[in-house]
């Protein structure tokens, strides 16, 4: 599964891409603004996606894209889960930071199952 990291801190980035990687994912980026993550949507299947991103922007409008135009699937990391709301219909969890390894894993895998439910696509 192709999965994009959308993360504005580089630290948590490379850790997000590590464990993506050692369960087996293809990784895109990391990336850190709107800009940048809709420039790679048609190359992603999942996006692990943080609040608040480099360029001011709302990670939860992002979201909101990825899902409707592109048929990402989000999956939100952050440190406010409390701040992702009723507004996000559609995206497949959302994991406090700090996370481990195996919370990560267990939502790509979540991912990977529903899209293989989907015929590869993202249910909407």
């Amino acid at each position: 599964m192709r999965v994009m990291i959308v993360e504005d801190e580089n630290i948590i980035a490379l850790e997000l891409e590590r464990i993506a990687q050692e369960a087996g994912h293809q990784t895109i980026g990391p990336v850190s603004t709107v800009e940048q993550a809709l420039a790679h949507a048609h190359r992603s299947d999942v996006a692990l996606v943080d609040l608040n991103l480099s360029d001011g922007a709302s990670g939860a409008q992002l979201a909101r894209r990825l899902i409707d135009r592109h048929g990402v699937d989000v999956i939100f990391v952050t440190g406010s889960p409390e701040n992702v709301g009723h507004g996000i219909d559609g995206a497949l969890d959302v994991i406090s930071k700090p996370f481990t390894d195996e919370r990560i894993v267990s939502a790509l895998s979540r991912a990977e199952a529903r899209r293989k439910d989907f015929g590869g696509k993202a249910a909407v």
